[in-house]
């Protein structure tokens, strides 16, 4: 059985400077965050080594990701020269999304479910780029994926996340890792 990788990614560009949300092939990588569970490393690859990736996400047996199938793929997809929806993946937000018919941000569910937030903004990581800063793009980005892992695992074990809506906290069941039971017809 293959490893399963936590990924997350950023880019150099905002949507605004490549013509919006359909043209996420332009923005460009900056960097990409993983979380290896085979070795219990988090690592990191710039734009130039974004191709080796490819190997790592075709051999694993789950990537896990928070939005990842509509953002970080398509962004992913130009350095890899190939299509990856196919790829065996958890995208949480799909979770979120299909359970409460609306999306819900990372931040908001590692608030409710594990006490802590995001270290900052999408927007600090293309200007960490754009300065050249890059240990604290890298650090960034890492600290969304073992956000991400976090999350992630906190599920597998409780079965849900939360999120909070004006004071009031609230659940979103999750079967990750659990065996799903068959309906026979």
């Amino acid at each position: 059985m293959g490893d399963v990788i936590v990924l997350d990614l950023e880019t150099q560009k905002t949507f605004d400077e490549v013509g919006g949300r359909e043209n996420l092939h332009l923005l460009r990588v900056s960097v990409v965050g993983i979380y290896s569970y085979d070795q219990d490393l988090f690592r990191t690859f710039t734009e130039w080594e974004a191709p080796s990736l490819r190997g790592i996400l075709e051999d694993a047996s789950l990537i896990v990701g928070f939005n990842i199938k509509r953002f970080d793929y398509p962004v992913l997809e130009p350095y890899l020269k190939r299509p990856l929806k196919n790829l065996p993946t958890l995208d949480i937000m799909e979770e979120v999304e299909r359970f409460l018919g609306h999306r819900l941000s990372l931040d908001t569910l590692v608030k409710a479910t594990l006490g802590e937030g995001k270290t900052g903004h999408g927007l600090d990581a293309i200007r960490y780029f754009r300065e050249g800063e890059m240990e604290k793009l890298k650090s960034y980005c890492l600290a969304d994926v073992r956000l991400t892992r976090d999350l992630y695992e906190y599920g597998k074990r409780h079965g849900h996340m939360k999120y909070q809506k004006n004071s009031d906290t609230y659940s979103i069941p999750v079967n990750w890792g659990k065996p799903v039971p068959v309906r026979s017809s």
